[in-house]
């Protein structure tokens, strides 16, 4: 082929036309014509991918240089020389940085257990470090995507590390967002520990609570989800990398095989370790099964969360005990109708994480002997999962919290109006009397000092007291709560 805008590139398979100044090859360009599925695949995988790669060219001088301080030059296995590791580690570091991500063709959704995402970063890699040294992209005689940019190591290895990298770096996000939504919610509850309210057992009314305490719920809810994004990070900091293609370390220097981690942790600054059978850290998945069932768990905390403030704030409860913020106009033919679309938002979020937790679980469990062939689209979705929860934990910070308004008056006065309050005042009156207030209250629709004044069963500076949020909020009563109260 003559036409200078492309240069021929060749596998086993034959031989296809590629665009001259792509950094991309041949691999990725199959890959991209078998996989038509639109679906980016994660700029931080893509990232964590390009560290690894990184620490692997690092691992590799060194490897050269202790081999040479020991047996000198004449090695009975060709070391990569000096120059070629430098152009190529100044290339995984720009990979790293996030850079020439529109060079990475392959979709997200694709077979071959992620090779083809090997192969893509490797040719770009392979083609960044040629320019470096002044070589026209595919000149792949003076460094070459399999033979330099994957020297030593595996897809298998290479890429399910990454996405460990990936994870780790994304839920330390995960975790510094909930705790700054955990950190809005105690102002609430703070805000709010004695404003009283009705409680709601089966959407029915029930007996006396606060606002602080129903908010209080939600805050220890995100704490154990704190708490479980740790865990998780525990469990994903073991690798397989330096494992080569099952685990064993075939066809890798024993040097490499011991320091590439090492250099990894001091890339990532992340408490990364090897494992201690890399083959069962090849061929098994369910860490990621594990560590999604506590961003499930997370997911599950935020949309009761929402339902509850979405319930609260609706039309349908007369006077409303909190107000959303309003956030966007709600309809295109309903003037003034206002929506709750950060709940929805974050409810809709939560379903995908339960979707992406059906491909995890399942896919997880189609493994076949040594190695899984669905890690793409396992990490695909798992990574997903932590983007859309970082966004719930966001939004929900700065667009609903930061603007919750609390109605205390209109929650006391529901409180005050409901017969079930009456329950509060069992020790004291017993059944039947109190039986005797909660019918009058629902006959004469009326508060239960309203109620108790027209039937004169407490004397009403009796009633205040048992009434007030002192009492009402206490955990259980005591011998000297009745005896105060009958004074």
């Amino acid at each position: 082929m003559n036409d200078p805008h492309f240069r021929t590139e060749t596998d086993p398979l034959g031989t296809l036309p590629i665009p001259a100044d792509a950094l991309y090859g041949i691999h990725a360009w199959r890959a991209r014509e078998n996989f038509p599925d639109s679906e980016r695949f994660s700029h931080a995988w893509y990232k964590a991918v390009g560290m690894v790669k990184l620490a692997c060219f690092n691992t590799i001088e060194k490897f050269r240089r202790s081999s040479e301080k020991t047996f000198g030059k004449t090695l009975p296995i060709q070391m990569m020389g000096p120059e070629k590791v430098t152009a190529l580690q100044k290339a995984a570091r720009e990979v790293m940085a996030g850079k020439h991500f529109e060079s990475f063709i392959v979709p997200a959704v694709q077979g071959g257990a992620g090779t083809s995402i090997n192969m893509n970063v490797n040719e770009i890699i392979a083609n960044l470090a040629l320019q470096k040294l002044g070589k026209a992209p595919g000149a792949y005689a003076d460094i070459d995507p399999l033979e330099d940019a994957n020297r030593y190591q595996s897809t298998n290895d290479v890429i399910p590390t990454a996405l460990h990298v990936a994870c780790l770096q994304r839920l330390l996000v995960l975790e510094g967002q909930i705790n700054r939504l955990r950190h809005e919610i105690e102002k609430v509850e703070a805000a709010h520990r004695n404003s009283l309210r009705i409680a709601y057992t089966q959407m029915q009314q029930a007996v006396p609570s606060s606002l602080g305490r129903l908010f209080s719920t939600y805050n220890e809810a995100l704490s154990r989800d704190w708490w479980r994004m740790s865990r998780g990070q525990e469990r994903l900091k073991v690798v397989n990398l330096g494992g080569s293609a099952i685990g064993s370390g075939l066809a890798s220097p024993r040097f490499f095989v011991m320091e590439a981690v090492q250099e990894l942790r001091k890339l990532t600054r992340l408490p990364i370790t090897r494992s201690e059978n890399m083959h069962d850290a090849t061929c098994n998945l369910d860490p990621f099964v594990e560590v999604h069932g506590f961003l499930k768990a997370h997911a599950v905390s935020l949309e009761k969360m929402v339902n509850d403030l979405r319930l609260l704030d609706s039309d349908l409860v007369g006077k409303n005990d909190i107000h959303l913020p309003r956030k966007q106009v709600g309809s295109s033919i309903m003037p003034g109708k206002v929506n709750p679309v950060i709940p929805e938002f974050v409810i809709s979020s939560a379903h995908k994480v339960y979707a992406n937790g059906l491909i995890i679980d399942s896919l997880s469990a189609q493994g076949v002997l040594d190695l899984n062939a669905y890690l793409p689209i396992i990490g695909h979705a798992f990574l997903n999962s932590i983007e859309l929860l970082i966004a719930a934990n966001q939004t929900l910070t700065a667009n609903l919290f930061a603007g919750l308004k609390v109605n205390v008056n209109a929650a006391e006065e529901k409180l005050f109006h409901s017969p079930s309050i009456v329950t509060a005042l069992l020790p004291f009156t017993g059944y039947h009397q109190a039986a005797l207030l909660a019918a009058e209250m629902k006959e004469s629709a009326c508060s239960v000092y309203a109620a108790n004044d027209a039937l004169s069963l407490i004397e009403k500076e009796t009633l205040e007291t048992l009434l007030s949020p002192g009492n009402l909020l206490k955990e259980g009563f005591s011998l000297h709560d009745l005896m105060d109260g009958n004074r």
